[in-house]
């Protein structure tokens, strides 16, 4: 089988991308119906857009979602990790790259001609998006058992504190998702890859 007849993306990564987007989404509007029950900024997230109805419920829906993503996420970093994907897409990766390649698709001069290779935004984006996804696992497992992880609870500042960081790593995942459904809909054949051997 020649280079070209491979998938552009292995079957565990459509399948693990596709359980992480339903995670995210569960948790996100999950855990905006816990916000909207102790809110800490001046404002609420319109119930519309909340998942659980109450407070208990929302927790439930948070949990549950929680353990898929916590699964799911050990599945895919440890078959990026196996495979040496996670070294062959991501890395390596400079400053100097990002922003080289951010100038150029501000100016809609990158391109997209090789769905097969990240450019360093889009490398740099990946690796963002790993890091808050563990910093969302580590921050929500000091909220729902902080009396028994003392020293992640110190860590993150205190209980208030990891609230907070729960929330501002909740919005980055939220942006990224934006930005990612975004350039989708600018480059749409990265969807078809997504969803079937291309």
């Amino acid at each position: 089988m020649t280079e070209d007849a491979t998938p552009i993306h292995p079957r565990w990564l459509r399948v693990t991308h596709w359980i992480n987007a339903l995670a995210v989404v569960l948790l996100v509007m999950s855990g905006w119906r816990i916000y909207n029950a102790s809110p800490f900024f001046d404002f609420r997230i319109p119930r519309e857009v909340t998942l659980g109805g109450w407070l208990g419920g929302a927790l439930l829906w948070h949990f549950a979602a929680m353990w898929l993503l916590v699964v799911n996420g050990v599945v895919y970093l440890s078959c990026n990790v196996m495979s040496g994907r996670l070294w062959r897409k991501f890395l390596p990766l400079s400053p100097r790259a990002i922003v080289t390649d951010l100038l150029g698709a501000l100016r809609g001069q990158l391109s997209h001609a090789d769905a097969r290779h990240y450019n360093a935004v889009q490398r740099a984006a990946y690796l963002f998006v790993m890091l808050d996804a563990v910093l969302l696992v580590v921050s929500g497992l000091v909220l729902w058992k902080s009396v028994q992880l003392p020293v992640l609870r110190e860590l993150l500042g205190g209980y208030e504190s990891a609230r907070r960081v729960h929330f501002i790593a909740m919005a980055a995942m939220v942006a990224f998702a934006a930005v990612h459904l975004t350039m989708v809909a600018l480059v749409p054949r990265t969807l078809v890859t997504m969803i079937r051997d291309a």
